[in-house]
């Protein structure tokens, strides 16, 4: 059987959100101020939780990672949307479009795993507080921030040679404004069934488990709140777990919307909104839950301000 090269297709091109001069630029300077602020928020959140001995504990680690990867996830993708907006540039070599795709499931996979952790920190805070100092250890928080990275990066790499060994030697314009699962693989010249299955099975085995273990964290906090029912339990539940878990439903939801389905379900319009809400408004929004709802935070955030401000 005749061999198809897989460089076939040396480039592909990006769609875009329209082709329309007036309104490009009004989304270039839209986009631009949304990807601005989300720099913005989790560098300083970042920088935050760096400098001020107050957040240096577990819950601080963990929320650290997770604001890296709110860094890494619209940078992967919206500095070329821009380009494309702006410049009219919207092509993407075949190499650019596997880097892009690799280090996209690379953030999302990490996320999702980090999320988890950060409910099992949640769930030993509430259940076992006296324990908590010895459980979530330093060693711990480490071995369990790499274990997610390296996880993240294993998934990634099992899902991007799915995709990117398939035969491309026909259309090349990705219905997308980045290199993503479902509109890749619509453009295959190959059969993509078998693969298609195989993504599925094991982003919902990862998935699903990830989402089994951050669930029972909750019922288990759940049935310690309602076992105490003291005064003011539920404020301080609440407190201690409400950021997170407002991050967990935005992030679970525009994720499975994203991709938990088969690919018959793709639709360019639908997915260029989900993926909006995905890339550039969870990372936007995830800085802004965690200080809104944490005092130290909200502190430590004024104190750094503070010294900006001095120090200009």
């Amino acid at each position: 059987m005749q061999r198809v090269n897989l460089s076939t297709v040396s480039k592909f091109v990006f769609v875009g959100l329209s082709d329309a001069p007036e309104i490009r630029l009004l989304l270039f300077v839209l986009f631009l101020l949304v990807y601005l602020a989300t720099m913005a928020g989790n560098i300083t959140l970042l920088v935050a939780i760096g400098t001020d001995s107050h957040l240096h504990s577990p819950m601080y680690f963990l929320l650290g990672n997770l604001s890296l990867l709110d860094l890494l996830c619209p940078t992967v993708t919206v500095p070329k949307m821009l380009g494309a907006l702006l410049l009219e540039h919207k092509e993407i070599s075949f190499s650019g479009c596997l880097f892009q795709h690799f280090s996209l499931i690379t953030v999302v996979g990490t996320e999702i795993f980090l999320l988890t952790v950060m409910a099992y920190d949640r769930y030993v805070a509430v259940c076992h507080p006296l324990r908590y100092p010895s459980i979530m250890s330093r060693t711990l928080c480490a071995q369990l921030a790499v274990g997610t990275w390296a996880t993240g990066l294993l998934n990634s790499l099992l899902h991007t040679s799915l995709v990117f060994t398939l035969s491309f030697c026909g259309p090349n314009k990705i219905q997308q404004y980045y290199c993503d699962i479902p509109p890749v693989l619509a453009l295959s010249c190959s059969s993509t069934h078998s693969r298609e299955l195989v993504i599925l099975v094991v982003a919902g085995v990862l998935g699903s488990s990830a989402c089994v273990v951050t669930v029972v964290s909750y019922i288990y906090i759940l049935l310690e709140i309602l076992a105490r029912n003291s005064p003011g339990i539920w404020h301080k539940a609440f407190s201690t777990c409400g950021s997170h878990l407002t991050v967990v439903c935005l992030f679970y939801g525009t994720t499975i919307c994203t991709y938990v389905r088969p690919s018959f379900t793709y639709s360019p319009h639908w997915d260029r909104i989900v993926s909006m809400l995905y890339g550039m408004l969870t990372p936007l929004l995830n800085p802004i839950i965690y200080s809104l709802r944490n005092k130290e935070v909200k502190c430590a955030l004024k104190r750094v301000i503070s010294q900006v401000r001095r120090a200009l």
